[in-house]
């Protein structure tokens, strides 16, 4: 009788092993359904119709698009709209990434520090975020507009009038710069909640000794706080780049990627090239290299984040 017992106990064992398994793999099931449906196969498509003329007559008449020999991207490096899309998608996505991380990080240290009403503080802060987009775009659009806007109203009182021309939205050079600030005013505080939930991880004792052996805080930032907080650090910014890399409905509903194309992202021109065009299969060569870029581009910055983490 003990024998007859002692084989059963692996297979027990076995059985149980297998029913954790078959139940990790359905907890897992549904995300892998809806990460195929609605991500993957939409990608592949997409990828597909980039090589095709694909246009909105084709959805109308249900006739697959014609292979075109990569007219899609001949056209479109030959156009001269991708380069300079290209251009200012890097350039916005550099400086609002940049000017993110700084701003939030000096929040992020003043909300640590001593400061009277900071949970209050942490709970206004986030306002921003919770706004929605377009709302947000509307607000900015209020604020920059160059006739009574909020703006104009203060460097009207400051410059005693001596400032009429004041149209950012509307100033090739300046309009980006003002999409800029919008997205910034939105993103920070995400960002800088959190950089502080990272900050409140750095060990005391290890501040509190540095502070004994005569570190200035600049050394302790730099030396402490920064190498505790690579991981968080690693993971706000490559939200922020693919966060600001498929920006549109803030740039779109402030300025339309104008004026003269200076706002114009590779987001922009896809939304133009697919359903101001009409073509379809141009729309998603834009989407195409939009990715690729993307992910070139994240590829990169972990590279040599992981390059700083090892030296």
């Amino acid at each position: 009788m003990q024998t007859a017992a002692a084989k059963k106990e692996p297979r027990l064992k076995l059985n149980k092993k297998r029913g954790d398994q078959l139940f990790s793999a359905a907890l897992v099931l549904p995300t892998l359904l809806i990460t195929t449906v609605f991500i993957l196969v939409p990608v592949i498509d997409s990828v597909i119709k980039s090589f095709l003329d694909f246009r909105v007559r084709n959805i109308i008449s249900g006739e697959p698009g014609q292979w075109n020999n990569f007219e899609n991207y001949t056209r479109l490096f030959q156009g001269g709209k991708l380069l300079p899309a290209i251009g200012v998608t890097l350039a916005f996505v550099v400086g609002v990434v940049l000017a993110q991380f700084v701003l939030g990080m000096a929040l992020a240290l003043i909300l640590n520090s001593n400061v009277k009403c900071a949970r209050f503080i942490r709970s206004i802060m986030m306002m921003p975020w919770v706004v929605p987009t377009i709302i947000s775009a509307l607000i900015w659009m209020w604020i920059f507009q160059p006739q009574y806007g909020l703006l104009k109203y203060f460097v009207s009182v400051i410059t005693g009038g001596a400032v009429n021309d004041f149209a950012i939205l509307n100033n090739p050079d300046t309009a980006l710069l003002g999409v800029a600030i919008a997205a910034l005013w939105k993103q920070i505080p995400l960002t800088t909640l959190l950089l502080l939930s990272g900050l409140q991880n750095v060990p005391e004792d290890m501040l509190e000794a540095a502070t004994i052996d005569g570190a200035s805080r600049t050394k302790k930032f730099f030396a402490i706080v920064i190498p505790y907080m690579k991981s968080v650090i690693s993971i706000v910014v490559s939200m922020a780049i693919i966060e600001n890399f498929k920006q549109f409905p803030l740039i779109w509903t402030m300025t339309g990627g104008g004026p003269n194309g200076s706002t114009t992202t590779l987001a922009i021109l896809s939304y133009r090239e697919a359903f101001v065009s009409n073509n379809l299969g141009s729309g998603a060569a834009v989407t195409t290299i939009w990715m690729l870029l993307m992910i070139v581009v994240i590829f990169v910055y972990n590279r040599i984040f992981r390059k700083e983490d090892m030296d």
